[in-house]
């Protein structure tokens, strides 16, 4: 079972560093490999044999499980940044932080807390395509009916489906402008090396223009609240102190917490 844990756990970080490098021509040409009777010794092995034998790096024997557990946990350190940017979670953690800031509270919520409602708003986001990828690639992998060339391409043509519909058509054209590639004939053949910097540009694109529509209204807050001040000859006195309180009653009066988790949730459908 601890060999069995250690598996999973390498599948899913050749798959999204597999999504980061990999061509789209690989990610699709890759066809399902036999089963091996000991998925555990010949599953990490596949990709990371072929990877070290294209380099020079030795022949094609297998590699030992300690060699595979080193190569996995060097993976494990790019795992956040590849969360980070190829999900939900971009965009979410961006808002609640233009939330706190509009609402003029430096330290409360804390950031502790903004990264957790984010991190399992974007899980409730992401539930279906976590589903897909453990459905076609995690389950029948680890059943051995598809090899992990096959397994690792399905993971990527899920999350790949995910990003392209929530990346900008003009931030595409840029991006593949950039790189002097042509036209792609649907969104399917747009390789990761586009597709992720064009996804994030997007996600922060849209996180910015949602946090411009809930900094507006405590916006004008502020300024009627310092109009006041100013008019009644309270100018030492600052208007943070005095709007702070109208501005959470505001948000409280309006249900922010849930409108704004549910419109963070919709904004992805």
């Amino acid at each position: 079972m601890h060999r069995l844990a250690i598996l999973r756990t390498a599948l899913l970080c050749l798959a999204a560093l597999t999504m980061f490098f990999a061509s789209p021509d690989w990610a699709h040409a890759a066809a399902p490999a036999a089963s091996a009777p000991n998925p555990v010794a010949a599953g990490v092995g596949t990709a990371i044999e072929r990877a070290l034998g294209e380099n020079g790096a030795g022949d094609d024997s297998p590699l030992s499980l300690s060699l595979q557990l080193l190569v996995v946990m060097g993976l494990l350190t790019i795992l956040p940044a590849l969360v980070l940017m190829m999900t939900s979670f971009l965009r979410i953690l961006v808002v609640l932080a233009i939330l706190r800031q509009a609402l003029g509270l430096q330290g409360s919520p804390p950031g502790q807390v903004l990264a957790g409602l984010a991190l399992f708003l974007s899980l409730f986001v992401m539930a279906p395509t976590l589903e897909t990828v453990n459905a076609q690639a995690i389950a029948p992998y680890a059943a051995g009916t598809i090899g992990a060339d096959a397994a690792i391409a399905q993971a990527g043509d899920a999350f790949h489906a995910f990003m392209i519909r929530q990346t900008r058509e003009a931030n595409l054209m840029m991006f593949t402008d950039i790189a002097g590639g042509g036209s792609f004939a649907s969104g399917a053949d747009v390789p990761f090396s586009i597709l992720l910097p064009a996804f994030v540009t997007s996600e922060l694109e849209t996180a910015f223009q949602i946090g411009f529509m809930i900094f507006l209204p405590f916006l004008v807050i502020d300024l009627v609240v310092a109009s006041v001040l100013m008019s009644l000859g309270m100018m030492m006195l600052s208007p943070t102190i005095i709007s702070l309180p109208f501005k959470l009653l505001l948000f409280v009066l309006v249900d922010g917490w849930a409108l704004l988790m549910g419109s963070l949730a919709m904004s992805f459908a």
